[in-house]
This record gives structure tokens, C-alpha cells and sequence, in this order.
């Protein structure tokens, strides 16, 4: 038995709407469920962000079970780039996302280097894009 790598995270939000709004203008996020949460069907919404999914838990009432502090802002996520280090750059400044760090030499999940910037989402969570493009 081995594990192949994860299925999904999950990140809390003080703001299930805003989160939603900017993972999808910034990151190209698909909300999943929406409405039923809207509607109170469902506890969470869940993101595609390309072949990975992100369930989105509000703090006032994170989805069971969750984490044992259960806070918006505390996580640091790294999602790949499929463009250029400029490219990204430029994609975050036309999206009005301030850039916080970098570029910056980083290494890959599968070894390879590259490059990095850092932002942050509504909640303060430190978001990177990592490309091996340049």
C-alpha cells in the first residue's frame, strides 16, 4: 500500500463568497456546489483549480471533521504555472493582486527548479505560482 499523492485540501474562509470570487478571477477556480451551499444543501463549496480540488469550509461553520483550530489565513498553498514567471506576473497585476515576493528561485515537487511569486487571498493565506518555464 502506498500513498499517490492527495485528492483534495481543504482551506477555512471568513468569506465563502469572496473566496469563491477571487480563486476564480485569479486562479481560473470552478466552483463546485455553489448553490447548494447558497441554499444551505451542502456545508462547503469545493474549487477545481485544474486537475485539483479545494473545499472551501466557512470559519463560523467549518464542515466536521476539520482541523482541531480551524482559522482563515493559515495556510500557504503553491499552485504551477503553466506560463512564464512574467506571464504570471503580469496575470496577477492585471487581476489587481499585489505581489508580495519574488520572482524567486524555487524548487519543484518533482525536483526541477524554478520560479515563484507570492500573494495573498482575501483571508491573508501566502499563495504562490511556481513555473519551470522561465
Amino acid at each position: 500500500m502506498s500513498v499517490e499523492g492527495f485528492d483534495h485540501l481543504a482551506i477555512t474562509v471568513a468569506d465563502v463568497e469572496a473566496t469563491v470570487a477571487f480563486y476564480g478571477e485569479v486562479l481560473g477556480a470552478e466552483p463546485m456546489y455553489l448553490e447548494e451551499f447558497r441554499a444551505g444543501k451542502m456545508p462547503i463549496v469545493m474549487m477545481q483549480v485544474g486537475a485539483n480540488r479545494i473545499n472551501v469550509h466557512p470559519a463560523v461553520a467549518p464542515a466536521s471533521p476539520h482541523a482541531r483550530l480551524p482559522t482563515p489565513g493559515s495556510v500557504d498553498l503553491c499552485f504551477r504555472w503553466g506560463g512564464t514567471i512574467a506571464e504570471a506576473q503580469a496575470h496577477l497585476a492585471a487581476c489587481g493582486v499585489e505581489v508580495i515576493e519574488g520572482p524567486a528561485p524555487r524548487p519543484a515537487s518533482n525536483g526541477e527548479r524554478g520560479q515563484s511569486v507570492y500573494f495573498r487571498d482575501t483571508d491573508g493565506n501566502l499563495l504562490e505560482l511556481l513555473t519551470i518555464k522561465g
